[in-house]
């Protein structure tokens, strides 16, 4: 069992479903991706480098793709959420849409790959 599998298995019967579906597009977006690590967190990594994590707290469900960047760069496509630099807010009742995912792991791969890329130069 991967430490996704074990954090999904410690969340309620409700937001589970919401929380697999995140990691599922998620894969499915980049499929090059790892477990592990990240601030503390457990995530998918990219490259190594922190990609994405979903959680639930007591109030709500939490995106967090790892980065100030990636959430301010398309938040005309946010509305309706909750959100910060770092984190969209959702719910089981108020899922992300796919699309909105896919858009969001696309931007946070891209960054990555300029980041990471961007040293080799």
């Amino acid at each position: 069992m991967g430490i996704i599998d074990a954090h999904l298995d410690r969340a309620s019967v409700g937001n589970r479903a919401a929380l697999e579906r995140v990691y599922a597009i998620a894969r499915e977006s980049t499929p090059d991706l790892t477990e592990g690590e990240s601030y503390g967190m457990p995530a998918l990594l990219y490259r190594g480098k922190g990609f994405v994590a979903a959680l639930e707290s007591k109030v709500h469900l939490g995106l967090y793709p790892f980065s100030g960047k990636v959430l301010p760069a398309i938040s005309d496509r946010l509305d309706g959420f909750d959100w910060s630099q770092g984190a969209l807010k959702f719910s089981a009742n108020h899922e992300i849409p796919d699309d909105l995912l896919r858009l969001i792991f696309e931007t946070r791969r891209e960054e990555i790959d300029r980041q990471l890329d961007g040293r080799k130069r």
